[in-house]
C-alpha cells in the first residue's frame, strides 16, 4: 500500500520572502523591530508546519525521503517558487537516477534555537528521513549570538537525530573577515567539534564557491541568486548522493 509523501510547496519560500525580514535588514535592534522579527519568525514556523500537514499525499511515496532545515539560504529568499535550493537539488538528484523527494523545512530568519524548535515537526511523517541535511548558524553569526548557545542548540537537534538513527549531514557557515578573530574561530570550529562530537557527515561551507561573488547572489549580496543556487546545488549534489546510496 502506498505511503504518504509529505511534498515540498513553494509557499513556504513565497511566504518567506513576502513577510520574513532576514535579522540583517532590520534596521535597528529597538523594541519594536525585535518584537516584529519574533512575531513573523514564529507566524513561518507555523507555516511551515501547517504546509507539512496539509500537503501530504497518498499517491505514492519516494524511495528515498530528504530534509532540508534550514534558514533564509534553505528557503528561496528572494527567488522565484521552485528555485530554491531544496527543490533544485532533488530535480538534480532525479537526474542522477534517484527517486527522492526533497522537503523543504527552511524558514527565512531562523536561527539554531528555531531550527531546533522545528526539529519533531519537520522530519514527521510516515516515511522516516533517509537524510537530515542541518543548514543552520547563518543567522546566529549575523546576530553575533554566543557560540556557547549555538552550539549547545545545533548538538540538541544532532542529538535527537542520532538517537531515531537518522543519517544526518551538519552543513557548516564560514565567518566573514570584519568579525572579530575570536567570534569568527569559535563559531567555524563548532561545526567540526559537533561533527567530530556526533559522528556525523560534515560539509564545511554552505556557499562555497558562491559568497561574496556579486555576480552569484542577489543585491543585498547575502542570499544567493538563481545562478549562486546552481552552483550550490552542483557541489553538494555528490555529497548527498553518495549519502543516500550508502
Amino acid at each position: 500500500m502506498n505511503q504518504p509523501v509529505l511534498i515540498p510547496v513553494t509557499i513556504r519560500a513565497t511566504t518567506a520572502r513576502n513577510f520574513v525580514k532576514n535579522i540583517d535588514e532590520l534596521p535597528s535592534k529597538s523594541t519594536f523591530h525585535m518584537f516584529s522579527f519574533r512575531f513573523w519568525t514564529g507566524f513561518m514556523a507555523f507555516a511551515v508546519i501547517w504546509a507539512y500537514i496539509m500537503t501530504s499525499n497518498i499517491a505514492g511515496a519516494a524511495e528515498k525521503r530528504v530534509v532540508i532545515l534550514g534558514d533564509s539560504l534553505t528557503a528561496g529568499y528572494g527567488l522565484e517558487g521552485g528555485q530554491a535550493f531544496p527543490e533544485q537539488l532533488q530535480i538534480a538528484l532525479t537526474k542522477e537516477g534517484l527517486d527522492v523527494q526533497v522537503d523543504n523545512a527552511g524558514v527565512s530568519g531562523d536561527t539554531t534555537a528555531g531550527g531546533l524548535s522545528r526539529l519533531d515537526w519537520a522530519i514527521q511523517g510516515d516515511k522516516t528521513p533517509d537524510l537530515v541535511v542541518v543548514a543552520l548558524g547563518a543567522n546566529d553569526m549575523l546576530r553575533a549570538l554566543p557560540v556557547t548557545e549555538s552550539q549547545k542548540n545545533l548538538s540538541e537537534i544532532l542529538k535527537r537525530l542520532k538517537e531515531q538513527n537518522i543519517r544526518t549531514l551538519l552543513v557548516g557557515m564560514k565567518v566573514p573577515g570584519q568579525y572579530a578573530i575570536l567570534f569568527r574561530t569559535k563559531f567555524e570550529d563548532m561545526y567540526t567539534d559537533l561533527a567530530d562530537e556526533y559522528d556525523v557527515n560534515f560539509y564545511p561551507f554552505f556557499l562555497e564557491g558562491v559568497a561574496l561573488d556579486p555576480k552569484l547572489n542577489q543585491p543585498d549580496g547575502i542570499h544567493p541568486n538563481e545562478k549562486g543556487v546552481a552552483i550550490m546545488v552542483k557541489n553538494m549534489t555528490p555529497v548527498v548522493k553518495d549519502l543516500l546510496q550508502k
